[in-house]
Order: C-alpha cells, then structure tokens, then sequence
C-alpha cells in the first residue's frame, strides 16, 4: 500500500509592533512526528554523519571532497527518496525552507506565517537562533529582543538606553519617567510641572531661583505684578521709603545711592531740613552755624524778628539779633 508521511504545522503568530510597547513572539515546533516520519529523521541523521566523514576524509588527505557538501546532501536524499518509493514509502516533505528554499523533512518551524528550518530561522541583525525564543517581528524579519529594542525603540534623553515599557515624551524628546526629573535638585515633577530652560527641564522652585529676576527689595523672585525703578524690578509691597518703609503716595520719589526715599527723609539724609520749621529747603536757602533754614525761619529766638546774617549773635544753641543779645546777656 502507498503510504504518505507529513507532519501537521501550526498556525504561525504574527506580531505586528506598536508604537508603545512591541509583544514578543514565539515561533511554533512541530507536533510531536509520527512513527514514519521519525523513521525518515533517523534515516536524514544518518546520511549527515556520513556526509560529515567523508568531508573529513577529503580534507586529510588534502584532496576535495567530491562532490561538494550540499549537492552530496541533495543526492543522498533523491537517492533514499527513490529507495523508499521502490519500497511503496511516498516521503511528502513538511515544507520549504524559506531561508534555504529546500524541502523540509524532519524537524519544521512555523513563524511569521511561513516554514524553517529550526536552525535557519534566525535573528536578522546578530544571527542568533529564535527556535524556542520570543522573537519580534518587523517588515517580515525576525528579531531577537534586544537587538529589536536597539534597532526600533525610543532611546531615553537622560540615559541612552531602549524604552521597553512606558514612554514619557516632553523637550521634543522621549525619556523613561523615572528620569524626567529637576536637572537641578534631581526630583521627579510633581503637579506643578515643569518649567524649560536651554533644553533643560526644571521644578518651579528652583526655575525661580535659577532664573526669575530679583527684587531690589528683599531679593526674592519676582513672579507676578512687579515696578520697574532704580534700574531693577520691585514687588508693589517691596517699593517703600528705605528710611520710613511707607509707599509713596504721589508716585515720586527720591534716589540716593540707589535706595529710594520719601521726600523728607531724602532731605535729612542730604543734610537739608530746615532747622526752624523741619521741613525740607528746596528753595532760597541760609546756612548759618552749620545749619540751614528757610529765609523766613531765620529768626530771633527771643524777638521772632528775622535776622540778617552779618547780625546775627550765637548764644548756646540758639540765635539772636544784636539787640535782644545784647538786652540778654551783657
């Protein structure tokens, strides 16, 4: 009777990659063979061996084996398959190789919707064998997995290496979450975000201090409403009298060294408050013992008539005209 061998193959898995995280495969073996088909393995193993000696052969004695490996192999197998046709055995191979496009007669590996040899069906980029393995797929090639995350993953901005898992993208750029953090104080951003600067992303506390202008006043950042005076910027609260602290309610002020001042104090720090009234002398001014006054302040302090300054007569601390001195104290 005429019998015909093969072997079942299962369905192969198709992995299509997204753009987050890629799912492995593996490649599918063939069901356990049957009786025939075991018998035709062990007649196969057989014929490799001796293939394998008279390669030997030829090399010590320095002559090339004839014929050359694989058409030896291929006629050795057209051979046993006519012996066994002669027998009544139809030998149906399993498959094609897609790597070697030969027929398949032992052992077959069913991947990416086609068959193998298991030692043929291999890592595209570094060769090594996926039989067994969780392999990826990509544009029909089979990858092993780390050569599939170097070649097709997002690479990390802070440490180089494959995202394999979650992928945060901020900057233009892909990063692992756990290393999208502060480039100043190393802390992951918390729900305040994060603030950019020359490519670099920074907490909202130490952007601040990194980078926001300071106050002329008390120095710290300045983030919201802020006066432009003195060239510097001020917080509202932050612009005073640097004397009195008190705001200045015409909007003027006066500078020295820098600082502003109210009006009064200004003219004290300058050495110019009238000595009679206290006030400011911003007009017609007299200087007298050091002092200056108001014109109509320079006065007589017994008699309150004005003085006239070539008149004039110190006693203690106070000022007098010739007369009321002279009444006084000769």
């Amino acid at each position: 009777s005429l019998i015909s061998m093969w072997k079942p193959q299962r369905p192969s898995l198709s992995a299509v990659p997204s753009s987050s995280t890629p799912v492995p495969q593996t490649p599918l073996p063939s069901p356990p063979p049957t009786a025939a088909a075991q018998q035709l393995d062990e007649l196969l193993a057989d014929l490799c061996h001796m293939q394998s000696k008279l390669v030997a052969v030829g090399q010590g004695d320095r002559v090339p084996a004839e014929p050359k490996p694989e058409p030896l192999l291929d006629n050795m197998l057209g051979s046993l398959t006519r012996d066994l046709q002669e027998l009544g055995i139809t030998a149906a191979p399993t498959g094609i190789c897609t790597a070697c496009r030969k027929p398949i007669a032992g052992k077959v590996l069913t991947a990416l919707g086609k068959t193998w040899h298991p030692e043929h069906f291999t890592c595209a980029c570094c060769g090594q064998e996926l039989g067994g393995q969780p392999f990826f797929e990509r544009s029909g090639r089979a990858y092993c997995e780390e050569d599939y995350h170097q070649a097709f993953s997002p690479h990390c901005a802070y440490c180089a290496s494959p995202i394999r898992e979650k992928v945060l993208t901020a900057l233009d750029k892909t990063w692992h979450p756990e290393h999208f953090f502060c480039a100043h104080c190393g802390k992951v951003f918390g729900d305040d975000g994060f603030h950019e600067r020359n490519g670099k992303p920074y907490c909202r506390q130490d952007f601040l201090a990194l980078f926001a202008p300071k106050c002329q006043g008390c120095e710290r950042p300045v983030t919201d409403s802020y006066l432009s005076a003195l060239q510097g910027v001020w917080h509202a609260e932050c612009f005073v009298c640097a004397e009195c602290l008190s705001g200045f309610a015409g909007g003027s002020f006066f500078e020295l060294e820098g600082r502003p001042y109210c009006e009064l104090h200004f003219h004290e720090r300058q050495g110019s408050i009238c000595h009679g009234c206290g006030h400011p002398v911003t007009g017609r001014c007299i200087t007298a013992m050091g002092r200056k006054y108001h014109p109509e302040h320079f006065i007589c302090s017994y008699c309150l008539g004005q003085l006239q300054k070539g008149t004039v007569r110190e006693h203690g601390d106070k000022m007098y005209c010739q007369a009321c001195h002279d009444k006084l104290f000769l």
